[in-house]
């Protein structure tokens, strides 16, 4: 599979199919692989590229800070080093943040925008699943923090198999385990929740986020879609409230619901992820795809 030069360190990437571009990001702490059941349900929808972000996955870890705007350089550097262009941005989990990031500061190269479980504008604590505060006292705090991500490995050996619906296999929790054998290895997992934005801080994330709510509310020309599932509070970022939120400030935005999961929604309904994309791609014709014509012919 491609490994790209990106800035001082590489990323790889899972690549299929041709024609038009859609690029599928992840979140914390997955890789490209959480889409493996996704991307061939989709292998007529056109070129289909998962990298795996810096820091995770298998691509390179360089001696960096793993901010989120590190990640956002890494990422945006990786787009311009392979010429990616008049793209669908498909986002789950921090991968959405940096799918909207991206589209806000490129509007101009963006198609559409597909988002599920991520981080859609800047948290209240009220907003956030019960319970959520404690978790995030200890993942933002120093000291603490490192205990439990580094030392613990806690996003691998207990978040992964307790967001998921349906659970993992040993096989599949050992692949996402692999890139993290090290406490330094561990390092970008332990940034992600230390961005999460909540009651204003980190301020310089609030900000990014506040930036891509103004386009998303602004880019009447680029369709968005939505992804929806069923679930407790405790279990899903994206409840009533926040679609609700949604509808009210985003414009041209389709909401879809996918059926039953928890956070990890690529794990718990890959095909009804998959159909729900491309479905929403007729629909907004995004493609010029011979499978989207023929496709289009049938639903007329």
């Amino acid at each position: 599979m491609p490994v790209t030069k990106v800035l001082d360190s590489t990323i790889f990437h899972e690549e299929r199919g041709e024609g038009p571009i859609y690029v599928f990001l992840h979140g914390n702490p997955t890789s490209s692989y959480v889409w493996r059941n996704v991307l061939p349900a989709l292998s007529d929808a056109g070129r289909l590229l998962a990298p795996d972000l810096i820091g995770m996955g298998k691509s390179g870890k360089p001696a960096i800070a793993y901010t989120f705007d590190d990640q956002t350089r890494y990422f945006a550097a990786w787009m311009e080093a392979l010429g990616l262009d008049d793209v669908v941005l498909v986002g789950f989990d921090w991968g959405g943040a940096l799918a909207m990031d991206w589209a806000a500061r490129n509007s101009g190269r963006v198609r559409g925008l597909v988002l599920m479980e991520t981080i859609i504008r800047p948290y209240r604590w009220t907003d956030m699943p019960a319970g959520a505060r404690p978790r995030y006292d200890v993942l933002r705090g120093a000291g603490t923090g490192e205990a439990k991500v580094l030392d613990e490995n806690f996003f691998i050996e207990q978040a992964l198999r307790a967001t998921t619906l349906n659970g993992l296999s040993d096989a599949d929790l050992d692949i996402y385990r692999e890139p993290y054998p090290t406490r330094e290895s561990r390092i970008p997992l332990l940034q992600w929740p230390r961005a999460m934005p909540i009651e204003g801080e980190p301020r310089d994330v609030v900000e990014r986020v506040e930036a891509y709510d103004r386009w998303l509310a602004a880019s009447h020309d680029v369709p968005k879609l939505l992804l929806t599932f069923d679930g407790s509070p405790e279990t899903l970022l994206i409840g009533p409230d926040m679609v609700a939120w949604c509808r009210a400030n985003i414009a041209v935005l389709d909401v879809v619901g996918c059926g039953p999961a928890k956070h990890l929604v690529p794990e718990d309904q890959p095909e009804a992820i998959a159909a729900a994309i491309f479905d929403w791609s007729i629909r907004h014709r995004l493609d010029a795809h011979p499978a989207h014509a023929a496709m289009r012919n049938q639903h007329g």
